[in-house]
């Protein structure tokens, strides 16, 4: 059955297209294409960071079964298509807890990644994987979306010097226990951008704070032959998992710091280039 194209939403697709070719232009890579709904700043006490209560742990196993079966509505209605995952290889070893970096250009790589979790053989029965998501996500997006960003293992950023002590606390007990942690060191979602954009270096400060490997992950895309209901081709994702990146205890925070970031994105520039079969360039203009 052919899909029905919403207007409305194919309008605003090329609108954010148009957006994200101007920001390129202007590098400005960290800044998101789309409107956040209206925000408020977390208080101290209100976010379980290490996720201590029972409460919390329920709440996240209701959140992660309804999850589950919109990710398999998903799936086999193809509105989401899986093609692969490679490098499932650089996960063996690694016994610590894993910081995993992804490039971000859907809310769905967030599904994506917990695929390539599970079927890596990285995820074990009392070790899960968190999300660290941004502070407005946390407190005032609305719905369904919402409700996973409240309760399926998410670490909320914050503003207030307070709440990051509460959330850095919760980072190393996560990652103290052997679970994983996800963050996107781009600091923003382009859609479908296919470009690795530059990294920020909080990703890497967090590692290095807490002693653990960070594993690059690039997901690829390419188109397949059918439409989604915004006008635009339905994309089939390759994850890729790259090698561990390990933070050198004879070198400073700041060395450790830029030598990790310049070799996560060595590892993606090399991904989408290999996958693409293009070399790396950006329409910024410099001056």
């Amino acid at each position: 059955m052919k899909t029905k194209i919403d207007p409305q939403l194919h309008a605003y697709r090329e609108k954010t297209l148009t957006k994200i070719k101007e920001l390129e232009k202007e590098g400005k890579f960290d800044v998101d294409v789309e409107n956040d709904p209206p925000s408020r700043a977390l208080k101290p006490g209100e976010v379980d960071y290490s996720y201590n209560k029972f409460s919390t742990r329920f709440k996240a196993s209701i959140a992660f079964f309804f999850a589950r079966i919109y990710l398999h509505h998903l799936l086999a209605t193809k509105t989401l298509v899986v093609k692969g995952i490679e490098g499932k290889e650089n996960l063996k070893g690694l016994k610590s807890g894993v910081l995993f970096t992804c490039n971000h250009f859907s809310p769905m790589d967030s599904f994506l990644t917990q695929i390539a979790y599970e079927k890596s053989g990285r995820k074990r029965r009392s070790h899960h994987l968190f999300r660290i998501i941004k502070e407005g996500n946390y407190t005032s997006f609305p719905g369904f979306y919402g409700f996973l960003m409240r309760n399926a293992r998410t670490l909320p950023l914050a503003h207030s010097l307070p709440v990051v002590r509460e959330f850095l606390r919760g980072v190393k007990d996560t990652l103290k226990r052997g679970e994983d942690i996800l963050i996107y060191p781009e600091q923003s979602m382009w859609w479908n951008y296919r470009k690795p954009k530059p990294l920020k270096e909080g990703a890497f400060s967090l590692a290095i704070f807490s002693m653990v490997p960070v594993v690059p992950l690039f997901i690829t895309m390419e188109d397949t032959d059918r439409i989604g209901s915004d006008g635009y081709p339905i994309e089939a994702y390759t994850i890729h998992i790259g090698k561990p990146i390990f933070p050198d205890p004879s070198l400073s925070d700041n060395e450790n710091k830029q030598r990790m970031k310049e070799n996560n994105f060595a590892q993606w520039k090399e991904c989408y280039e290999k996958t693409y079969g293009e070399k790396l360039t950006y329409s910024t203009i410099t001056h």
